[in-house]
């Protein structure tokens, strides 16, 4: 406990934390030794004792069952004479003892009231506490409490008139309202008091003359704190009045309390009175509040319109406190209520309607059994707030609902509006117009609106046991296109509802269409669903949840599907559940759900329904317009059905309906259309190639293709598209037909039909066509129709007669393609198509298990120049998204190598071991898992860096970092693993080669913005320089400045791994301190002038420096160089203030002010101080970079003039944050004392300087080394250094005040040589070590200073008229300090100094400036004693304080009186002092000057008034 002297609140907080542990082990002893401690020191600061009081209310409050009674009586006196010992309020202290009364009170009441009644008698007002503490006893303690209130309440009521100031009235007031809430409680609980006897009469009548003060009088206070305590108090209060009485009083009370709304009193408490008030009055069935009633409508309804302030702490409890109100009123006068609420709904505003909405809500919830007979009529009022578009009056609409729903509203003739409104903000679209930032602003978004209709949907669904109007009448949203937004939370709110129709019974789970005519038909709904199930993941998984209501309802759709679909929907939900929307293959999933179908209309078996079906989904085709996914979905569903169906004439019919009806200009219905008919084709292709045949000859196609229809570009457009679109379906008609059957169509109806859609004659002449999409379709048709061929059996067999033709044509294509682009679409597919032409049979393999052949064992060796290049165009490939091209692309590589091998003399069937791992390595490149396929690339690219010659390895390099640029970006990820793998294998034999590379990697970075290529570039990086670090520093250093954001991306590289970082880091500081900081150039204009360039190398590094350390990986590399890299850049800071950038660096930065960009600061002081925050921050330092930055130290370490003022910050923070790393800091700063540079001795000296101000340097052992150095740069040539070093010395009366008396000789003649310099024109050492000096006198022994007393004295006095006000100052300051040593031998001696410089002293109160004049009234209160005259002294004293203003003229008046009758022989010497300052410069000074004198001459006597010479007077007149 003797530790609470710490003033650390650390230190305080542990001791608290260590007095509670202690006391939960041996909470007896400790409460008696804290007792014991109070008690013997007494006169300890009550911040201490308050510590130690609220140790004790926390072992009291853990321990209380555990005390015996006799710790409890000592700690409750103990406790009570805390509280009362200081009559005047010291908040902490007496609260912390009063906590302490009222842990103990929990179970010791009867002796805490004991004691505490003690200091509360009748008639004489207590103390603030004891009132306060019996609050808060009864709060804590009600059973134990309350049998004293009724004699606590005598006692209490007579004080109430005495208590005259505010505070004693508020804890009056808040002692009433915690005792009333206790007597209510009390009363609630009776069957559990210890007296059930008590009665709300026993407090009736002091309740209500308490009451008549209170309101009456204390609320009429101009104080707002104490009407704040009143309005608390009078709520909890009402409940206990007499009942008669509160009526008579309630219509003053009720409008008293609502004009406290005018008044700046927390609208909170008041709310929650006039709640209480209300209670109570109704509760005692009070007719006079129906006269109120107008009134507090209207005063309460805008609370709820206005806006809650979340700024504002009380807001939101207000809002719930005042919808209190509205509960009380609405259970009492119901229709007075929605007679004036209602018509509000009607309001155009939008804040009154929304209150109102909530006003509704909370009394369709709280007060249902008044509202139940309201119903229809609420509702129908709902009419126009159902059309409003703000989306705040929806959310509160939807709440209203919601609570509608939970009180069977929904139920009566009007509800179904009231869910389809909700199904309607479940729909809403999102946002998509950027909301305008205003005060008025709706700032609810249609995204918030809908997912509270979503959520209040799901839960009326499944909370509200009587929702039958949801089942099933929310069938009839599902097929709604508009309602598109809202199936997920529709599908998930039917699926619960279907599930416990199910649990009553099959029967009641069926659903009768005869008495629901607007529900959709069950194929209708398997249509929607399905379809919807196409695009899962939209609408939050609309997927899952539309294929879960699937399977719910699959009585209601077909008899025939509960097995199947109970065996089928499951996995595919799985399926999605087990995806995400990125890694879900679409084109597999459209796979699993055309599987399902198929399966689905299978079991169904019913060509009736089956036809329905496909009907039904034809007429919801229009309905997708503007959902092309879905609708070529669909398509593909339509073509699924009529497959199954066994009804030709149907199929026939349906196709024809189709291609009538299809919008052929959208590319994805062409699409969905095309494949539609293909899988059509799977069971019926006779009759879907002869609808195909037949719609070319309908008036549909001619209308469209007629002979002039060429000449109209709208025409033309449109027959090109449908043109398009039958070559389509004639190509994937042959993609999914059988192949047994498809090989006789090929030729004699496909592409026979396929070139009569594309050849356009006009009068027999044919015209070439310029529509792309005619073309592409053509390809596409034409690689379907030969992938046909090549998987059929009886591919070998086939004669293809009309291959020629068509190779042709895709030759023609790729002629007329630009050369300028290689990459073209119709390039790319015709060559494609090309490929299945000419290699229908698996030509690759083919080709790979010949390549070799033709290749005889060389005789010698000869080099395959190429294999490079070669190898790295095809190893990306092993990455490609395309699992055959990966296996293809390793396989490439793999007869590369071979051919390599027979190049080198081996025999064609020699087998490499290193190369044969490729052949392993194929199965990594088989897993779509991208981590095990690019770890294939890896070793696929240590194999090839194993085996590729020397001289190739460059061309392979440079090969693959074009491969960077690849638009595939799982070819460009595989190269940047293959590039990094082969350096990591082979990059020490490319020393040569790394400027090239690294000015490759720069390049590519310009070219490819990615994240995943940016960072395998740094490992690049990182990886050459590992190998050869001076090279790639060097490299890098060569880079342009300012480094653009490539370069830094390149330098972060570096710091990626510690040991290599260390290294980097050394090698750019010795870089930096290699060559000098700057080099002299004289102006041009003026040869004596001369500016400071930054050389290049060492700008270079500082900025590199920079970018390595702004990389969080750095900081243990510098943890490790912390001491060296803190002073190379404390000292780089120091060499480059008032640096100018090199001239070519200028004109760059000029170019860039000029294209208005803002780059990287490139001024050499700013970076090398930006690199210093870097590494602090990266070296566990950021509070020190915070502290510095938040006092503007780093911009003064900038300035030429302000330098040592942001070192002396910097050292201050290091000195406070970062103590333990001091010592090597400064022991590498010493030598830099004797620098060459001034401006790195300024920065040291300024450094150590500001070290010694802290206690740190003393704790660190510090303090004689630094001593000594700052005494030996007194003799510096600069005087900056030297006013630093005397600064430093003088510090350390601050910081280790101890050691001022230990070396206090020499520090004192330190100070006396400053005052001496004689190389001072402006006199800055001097004023630094008059101001050092007076802070030194305070510490050292009397001794040291006697010998130089009067030396000091004389030296300073010249300053006191000096023009700098500083110098003034503090040389004033000083002389007043001096005093101090004066007694003893010095006595005499200096009593006559304080003569010498008194007139100056009480002139100098009229100076300018007002630091001088609080100066010169310290130095003559410190002069006064050792004047030998006690009214001078005692009016020096009095009159003289530093905030006090002074009246001179009587001051001085008074002060020459005493002058006089003293030392009336000093006169003429007091005259002549004075006539010096006829000439003052400063003008009140020159005024005061001949007042002194006159005033000296009025109180003279006649013998000592002859020592005037009035000559001499007059002449200075």
């Amino acid at each position: 406990m003797d530790a609470t002297t710490d003033k650390d609140p650390l230190v305080q907080e542990q001791i608290y934390n260590a007095l509670c542990y202690l006391g939960d082990s041996e909470p007896e002893e400790i409460l008696n030794s804290c007792d014991e401690y109070l008690r013997q020191h007494d006169k300890l600061a009550y911040p201490l004792r308050v510590i130690i009081l609220k140790a004790m209310e926390a072992v009291l409050t853990n321990n209380i069952d555990y005390l015996d009674k006799s710790t409890a009586k000592i700690v409750i006196f103990l406790a009570s004479n805390e509280m009362t010992k200081s009559k005047e309020i010291i908040y902490d202290w007496q609260q912390a003892a009063s906590n302490v009364l009222v842990a103990a009170g929990r179970r010791f009441i009867n002796k805490v009231m004991e004691e505490v009644l003690t200091k509360f008698q009748p008639g004489i007002l207590p103390h603030y506490f004891i009132v306060q503490t019996f609050a808060n006893l009864s709060v804590s303690n009600v059973f134990g409490m309350v049998p004293f209130l009724n004699s606590i309440l005598g006692t209490m009521l007579p004080m109430l008139g005495m208590a005259k100031q505010d505070h004693m009235k508020c804890v009056f007031c808040y002692a009433l309202q915690h005792f009333s809430e206790s007597i209510q409680e009390y009363l609630a609980n009776l069957d559990k008091a210890p007296d059930p006897t008590v009665r709300k009469d026993t407090f009736s009548n002091e309740i209500f003359n308490a009451y008549d003060v209170l309101f009456n009088i204390w609320l009429q206070s101009r104080e707002a704190k104490l009407r704040f305590a009143v309005v608390k108090a009078l709520g909890p209060m009402s409940h206990l009045m007499p009942s008669e009485k509160l009526e008579e009083q309630l219509p003053r009370l009720v409008p008293g309390i609502l004009a406290l709304y005018k008044k700046h009193v927390e609208a909170f408490y008041v709310t929650k009175s006039l709640c209480q008030i209300l209670e109570a009055s109704v509760n005692f069935g009070s007719r006079t509040l129906d006269t109120q009633l107008d009134a507090l409508l209207s005063t309460l309804h805008p609370q709820i319109c206005a806006p809650v302030e979340s700024s504002v702490p009380l807001s939101l409890k207000n809002h719930n406190e005042v919808l209190r109100c509205f509960t009380v009123l609405a259970c009492t006068f119901p229709d007075r209520l929605l007679g004036f609420l209602l018509p509000k709904l009607e309001s155009h505003n939008e804040r009154i309607r929304v209150g109102t909405l909530i006003i509704m809500r909370q009394i369709i919830n709280c007060a249902s059994s008044q509202m139940e007979i309201k119903k229809p009529f609420i509702l129908s009022s709902m009419k126009l707030p159902l059309q409003d578009n703000s989306n705040k009056v929806k959310r509160a609409v939807v709440q209203v609902i919601s609570a509608m729903a939970h009180h069977g509203y929904l139920e009566q003739t009007g509800g179904e509006v009231m869910i389809e409104y909700i199904v309607h903000q479940c729909a809403l679209p999102p946002d998509t117009q950027p909301r305008k930032q205003t005060p008025e602003a709706d700032d609810l978004t249609s995204d918030s609106v809908q997912n509270i209709s979503i959520n209040t949907l799901f839960l009326i669904s499944t909370t509200v046991d009587r929702m039958d109007v949801l089942w099933p009448y929310l069938l009839e949203f599902v097929t709604p296109i508009q309602f598109t937004g809202a199936l997920t939370p529709l599908c998930r709110s039917l699926m619960h509802l279907a599930t416990k129709k199910q649990e009553e019974g099959e029967s009641a789970s069926l659903i009768h269409y005869d008495t629901h005519a607007n529900l959709p038909l069950p194929c209708a709904l398997m249509a929607r669903l399905l379809i919807v199930s196409s695009q899962p993941y939209l609408g939050d998984g609309r997927g899952a949840a539309a294929l879960r209501l699937l399977n719910v309802l699959h009585l209601n759709i077909h008899p025939m599907l509960g097995e199947l679909w109970n065996k089928k929907i499951p996995p595919l939900v799985e399926h999605l559940e087990a995806n995400t929307e990125k890694s879900l293959s679409p084109k597999e999933w459209e796979d699993k759900l055309l599987l399902f179908l198929r399966e689905t209309l299978t079991a169904i078996s019913d060509n009736t329904w089956i036809s329905q079906f496909s009907a039904e989904m034809c007429k919801q085709l229009n309905s997708y317009n503007c959902f092309p996914s879905e609708k070529n979905f669909l398509y593909k569903c339509i073509g699924t059905a009529l497959g199954v169906c066994s009804n030709k004439d149907v199929v026939q019919k349906q196709l024809q309906e189709l291609l009538e009806t299809a919008r052929y200009q959208e590319e994805a219905e062409r699409e969905g259309l095309a494949s539609g008919f293909g899988i059509c084709a799977i069971n019926h292709l006779d009759e879907t190639l002869a609808k195909l045949e037949d719609f070319v000859k309908s008036d549909v196609f001619k209308k469209s293709v007629g002979l002039f229809s060429i000449f109209k570009d709208r025409s033309d457009n449109e027959a090109e598209k449908i043109k398009s679109t039958l070559i389509l379906c004639y190509g994937y008609v042959a993609r999914y037909a059988p192949k047994e059957l498809v090989l006789s169509r090929i030729e004699a109806d496909i592409l026979r039909n396929v070139f009569q859609y594309f050849d356009t004659r006009v009068l027999g002449i044919k015209v070439e066509t310029k529509d792309l999409t005619l073309k592409l379709c053509l390809i596409r048709s034409i690689s379907m129709i030969s992938q046909a061929i090549s998987d059929s059996a009886q591919s070998d067999a086939f004669v293809f007669s009309r291959k020629a033709e068509l190779l042709a044509q895709m030759l023609e294509f790729i002629k007329t393609e630009p050369l300028d682009l290689l990459r073209t679409p119709i390039r790319q597919r015709a060559m494609i198509s090309c490929t299945y032409l000419v290699y229908p049979f698996s030509a690759m393999r083919f080709i790979n298990t010949h390549v070799c052949v033709s290749f005889s064992p060389a005789q010698t060796v000869v080099p395959f120049y190429n294999l490079g290049v070669l190898v790295a165009l095809f190893s990306p490939r092993c990455s490609d998204s395309l699992a055959s091209i990966r296996l293809r692309a390793v396989d490439c590589a793999y007869y590369l190598l071979c051919i390599q091998l027979c190049y080198e003399g081996f025999a064609h069937n020699y087998r490499d071991e290193r190369v044969e791992r490729l052949k392993d390595l194929k199965k990594g490149l088989e897993d779509p898992d991208f981590t095990i396929l690019f770890n294939t690339c890896y070793n696929i690219a240590m194999v090839i860096g194993k085996r590729l010659p020397p001289d190739q390895l460059m061309s392979l390099l440079l090969m693959m970092f074009e491969g960077l640029a690849d638009p595939d970006q799982n070819c460009s990820r595989a190269a940047a693993v293959m590039i990094n793998a082969i350096l990591k294998e082979r990059g020490g034999v490319l020393l040569e080669k790394v400027p090239v590379i690294m000015a490759l990697i720069h390049s590519k970075l310009q070219e490819v913005d990615e994240e995943h290529l940016r960072k395998a570039a740094q490992q690049t990086v990182y990886i050459l320089a590992s190998q050869h670090r001076t090279a790639v520093v060097s490299s890098l250093l060569g880079s342009s400045l300012p480094f653009d954001s490539h370069t830094c991306a390149m330098w972060k590289a570096l710091a990626m791994e510690p040991a290599l970082t260390s290294q980097i880091l050394e090698l750019l500081l010795d870089k930096m301190n290699r060559d000098v900081p700057y080099k002299e150039n004289k102006s041009f204009l003026l040869g004596s002038t001369s500016e400071r360039i930054a050389t290049p190398l060492p700008f270079a590094a500082t900025c590199a420096l920079h970018e390595i350390m702004s990389a969080p990986e750095s900081g243990a590399a510098v943890l490790g160089l912390y001491p060296h890299l803190f002073v190379a850049l404390l000292l780089r800071v120091s060499c480059t203030v008032g640096v100018q950038l090199p001239k070519n660096l200028q004109s760059k930065e000029r170019k860039s002010a000029s294209w208005s960009q803002a780059p990287r600061n490139l001024e050499p002081c700013s970076c090398a101080v930006e690199a210093l925050r870097a590494m602090l921050t990266q070296g566990g330092s950021d509070e020190a970079v915070k502290s510095v930055g938040s006092a503007g130290g780093w911009e003064l370490m900038k300035s030429l003039e302000r330098h040592h003022d942001g070192i002396a910050l910097l050292a201050r923070a290091m000195a406070k944050h970062a103590g333990p790393k001091l010592p090597l800091i400064v022991k590498n700063l010493f030598p830099m004392l004797n620098s060459m540079y001034d401006s790195q001795r300024i920065t040291t000296t300024a450094f150590f300087a500001e070290l010694l101000n802290s206690s740190v340097v003393s704790d660190l052992i510090l303090l004689e080394s630094m001593m000594d150095n700052m005494t030996g740069r007194q003799k510096d040539p600069c005087t900056l250094v030297r006013m630093l070093a005397l600064r430093g010395l003088g510090n350390i009366s601050s910081g280790s005040p101890d050691k001022v008396r230990k070396h206090g000789a020499q520090l004192l003649a330190s100070m006396v040589n400053g005052m001496d310099d004689k190389d001072d024109p402006d006199n800055l050492v001097a004023l630094e070590a008059m101001s050092s000096l007076s802070k030194l006198l305070d510490h050292v022994e009397e001794r040291d200073i006697h010998s130089m007393l009067l030396h000091i004295a004389i030296r300073i006095r010249p300053f006191f008229d000096n023009e700098n006000h500083q110098l003034r100052t503090s040389s004033i300051i000083l002389f007043g300090n001096l005093t101090k040593f004066s007694a003893g031998n010095c006595e005499d001696v200096f009593f006559e100094q304080i003569l010498n410089g008194l007139v100056t002293l009480l002139l100098h109160l009229q100076d300018p400036k007002p630091e001088v004049i609080k100066a010169c009234k310290f130095a003559l209160r410190m002069c006064g004693p050792n004047m030998g005259c006690e009214g001078l002294c005692d009016m020096f004293l009095n009159h003289l304080h530093e905030d006090r203003s002074l009246h001179y003229g009587e001051f001085m008046n008074d002060v020459c009186k005493h002058l006089m009758q003293n030392y009336p022989e000093m006169l003429n010497r007091l005259i002549s002092t004075n006539l010096f300052y006829f000439k003052s410069n400063w003008v009140d000074i020159r005024a005061a000057a001949p007042m002194f004198i006159g005033f000296l001459v009025l109180h003279v006597d006649e013998e000592h008034c002859k020592q005037v010479d009035l000559d001499q007077l007059l002449s200075c007149e």
